[in-house]
């Protein structure tokens, strides 16, 4: 049956998704080229054995099959297409544009992407602007020149040319399958974020880091620009409640502590507090937002490893979040629909979000910022074909295999492997500003996993402010910040005998089938229950004889799977088309809360135990010493 979400009944095609997609770098001249483009799929006309291959979208089809409601994929309802995009297929767009105000002298057009599965070429104005590799991240493209090229036509026309081999290849695809079923998904192709247009000077703020210092009561501040002159100052303002809290004129491309006046209030799930921060280099200015936290690992009162924030440990809840919609697949409906999720996870107790195998547009990642979510990060897996004694056999019982054995794990091609390194150092670079993201997984069950522990090295490398899950569920290498378990079908249990923290990263998965709000007849779970009431009454036993008691034994973090359903899967706590939430929000709280309460019952116990501990010493010392 076709599902549809609530936002879909107020969809505009000709304006979906209007709101600025860069929350983290807001200017005012823009152009959002959302809405009704018209699209073709015709067969590729070179290099079908080469997964790179796109064809030249400065020769587009001479008929096109009719209009896509873009950033929709064509497999998606809220389309209009609902068809599927073939290896040996090009997916065209064509659409025709004005700018938002004409181009001063010197000034730059940029068009930008926010991420095209899998690959694609552009053309404006006929000539050829770029291209870009890697369905699940942003780019941008100067197209200056072609409009020049245009002359003074006040409309403009963009072409983008796509291929998608989904998984006959080593390109990242995350969870997309040509065979969909079970924890696999119908594949994604195409344009499925925002597609938008911005002017800016030549000199601009192309990049900006914002790196909380807590210790030093400052943010480090790090504007970036492409074409500046050396030795070039740019202007930074942070703002606390529309009052400057710091201002300081630095040099452009060099790290430099903004010290904030009096004192630094910090940002956390409970208190989400946002300073605002605008940079000016020369006529450009641009504004963005930084929270004041501090994420690493640490060692609680009883001696276990705990992961902190803003330098205390910290009991991160979480649920796995897949970011799928049954009617727009990749792309909720609208931005409500990003925000209704992660208000109905605060609302269930929940006080992280596991953003499984997918990037979100940054306008999700500003709404976790804004409402006070912490986000675990995974990277997008790739690789070439899974074997399930790697992958699906270590659920039951399987031993830990060595990732640097590459063929084993999918991952034999060379060039497969260096495209995911670059695609993880472009996602950290990319997200590194958002200051709920608290952790980075850059694998996951194996799929596409090889040399984990050198990965972690090199995310720690670039980006020190965060810890690492570098192998989350099997297969550990020894590295990383977290021992990362999946338990299924297994009681939960401590194990002994590792210095890093200890986290249950997905678990549960307990399915309950609610008619007319499923995507097929076959659902899947990993344990079935027939009403609300076996669910409800299952996720209280799970919790609190398994999971409360790990919690006092030393488990520092959990991740239950997961928010909603997906597909087939029907383990959400939520229908998939958002419309019934399968567990009272106040029972699921009260559950959470009773795991909180754990963690500060043993803190508390083993706190006063060390006292008792240190009286007794004293006690001891003094009888050594009676003077």
């Amino acid at each position: 049956m076709t599902l549809l979400t609530p936002w879909a009944e107020t969809l505009d095609p000709d304006a979906p998704l209007p709101e600025y997609p860069r929350p983290q770098l807001v200017r005012p001249d823009w152009l959002n080229l959302n809405g009704r483009w018209d699209y073709a799929i015709a067969p590729l006309r070179r290099g079908a054995d080469d997964p790179l291959a796109v064809d030249d979208p400065a020769a587009p089809p001479a008929a096109w099959d009719g209009r896509i409601v873009v950033p929709f994929s064509p497999e998606t309802t809220l389309s209009g297409v609902g068809r599927t995009l073939r290896a040996d297929q090009t997916l065209w767009y064509r659409r025709s544009f004005a700018l938002p105000r004409a181009p001063r002298d010197g000034e730059r057009v940029v068009l930008h992407f926010g991420a095209v599965d899998q690959s694609c070429r552009v053309a404006v104005d006929g000539v050829e602007v770029g291209g870009h590799t890697g369905g699940y991240l942003p780019f941008a493209l100067d197209v200056t020149a072609a409009l020049a090229a245009g002359g003074q036509a006040r409309e403009h026309e963009v072409i983008v040319a796509v291929r998608d081999v989904t998984d006959a290849s080593w390109l990242s695809r995350g969870k997309q399958t040509s065979r969909p079923g079970g924890i696999w998904y119908t594949p994604q192709s195409g344009i499925w974020q925002t597609v938008w247009l911005e002017i800016l000077p030549r000199v601009a703020v192309d990049r900006l880091v914002l790196t909380p210092d807590l210790d030093g009561g400052a943010v480090v501040v790090t504007v970036h620009s492409d074409h500046a002159a050396a030795g070039e100052t740019a202007r930074v303002d942070v703002l606390e409640d529309g009052r400057v809290a710091a201002s300081t004129d630095l040099d452009v491309g060099v790290p430099t502590a903004v010290v904030l006046d009096g004192a630094v209030r910090t940002w956390s799930p409970d208190d989400p507090f946002l300073y605002d921060v605008r940079v000016t280099l020369g006529d450009d200015r641009v504004e963005s937002y930084v929270g004041m936290r501090s994420f690493g690992v640490g060692v609680d009162e009883r001696g276990f490893p705990r992961l902190l924030l803003n330098g205390e440990p910290h009991l991160p809840v979480g649920l796995l979040d897949q970011g799928y919609w049954p009617d727009g697949g990749y792309t909720a409906a609208s931005d409500a629909a990003l925000e209704y999720d992660i208000r109905l996870a605060k609302r269930l107790g929940f006080t992280m979000l596991r953003k499984h195998i997918k990037v979100e547009p940054l306008r999700w990642y500003h709404h976790c910022d804004r409402l006070g979510m912490l986000v675990w990060q995974d990277a997008v897996s790739g690789g070439t074909t899974y074997n399930p004694l790697v992958v699906s056999a270590p659920a039951i019982a399987s031993p830990t295999l060595d990732d640097r054995r590459h063929a084993r794990f999918g991952r034999a091609d060379e060039a497969g492997r260096d495209a995911f390194e670059r695609e993880l150092h472009d996602m950290i670079t990319h997200l590194r500003n958002v200051p709920s993201l608290s952790l980075w997984v850059p694998f996951n069950e194996g799929w596409g996993q090889f040399d984990a522990a050198r990965i972690a090295g090199i995310v720690r490398d670039l980006d020190p402010t965060r810890p690492v899950d570098h192998a989350s569920g099997w297969h550990d290498q020894g590295a990383g910040d977290l021992r990362s378990l999946h338990i299924y079908f297994r009681p939960v249990k401590v194990p002994r005998g590792d210095a890093r923290v200890l986290a249950l990263t997905e678990y549960g998965g307990y399915s309950l089938a609610v008619p007319q709000h499923t995507w097929s007849p076959t659902t899947f779970g990993y344990k079935k229950y027939r009403s609300r009431d076996q669910l409800v009454a299952a996720l209280e036993r799970l919790h609190d004889r398994e999971i409360a008691p790990a919690i006092a034994r030393g488990l520092a973090a959990t991740v239950y799977t997961q928010l909603a359903d997906v597909e087939e899967e029907v383990n959400g706590l939520v229908t998939y088309d958002r419309r019934f939430v399968k567990v009272p929000e106040d029972v699921m709280r009260a559950i959470n809360d009773r795991l909180r309460d754990a963690s500060s019952r043993a803190s508390l116990s083993a706190s006063a135990s060390s006292q008792r501990s240190l009286s007794e010493r004293r006690r001891d010392d003094a009888r050594k010493d009676p003077a």
